[in-house]
């Protein structure tokens, strides 16, 4: 099974949305199947085979999530950092105000999706291959 060390250091080379692809490979290589990132505080649990959980801590001061979902601000937010030009923490900062509670990756299906405090989908997408 993978260890929180493993998962931190495959996200060290993560500068951008542009680099999510790679890591998606790096965390299926150690076992990680699917994992939750909660918005306010960064915090994440990752699931490998047989309910094995790992959970990671808080990565920033808390953020407030705006009660009000906005499918359209978090696609706008998602383009910019797909193409570099936004780093991990000013995503944060972008999907709380688009009303982002969470998102789920699911390294097997290969989607990632966005959800609202009320657990409403507001956007899935596919992960594209390295």
């Amino acid at each position: 099974m993978f260890t929180l060390d493993q998962i931190l250091e495959a996200s060290k080379k993560v500068k951008s949305g542009a680099d999510f692809p790679q890591l998606v490979q790096d965390l299926k290589a150690i076992g990680v199947r699917y994992y939750i990132n909660f918005v306010a505080d960064g915090k994440t649990k990752y699931y490998g085979t047989t309910d094995f959980l790992v959970e990671g801590k808080e990565k920033y001061p808390e953020m407030n999530i705006s009660p009000e979902s906005s499918a359209d601000k978090l696609k706008s937010a998602l383009q910019i950092h797909q193409q570099g030009q936004t780093d991990y923490l000013t995503f944060c900062k972008h999907s709380a105000e688009a009303g982002v509670e969470k998102w789920e990756t699911d390294l097997v299906e290969m989607t990632v999706t966005y959800l609202d405090r009320q657990g409403n989908k507001l956007v899935t997408e596919s992960i594209p291959q390295v």
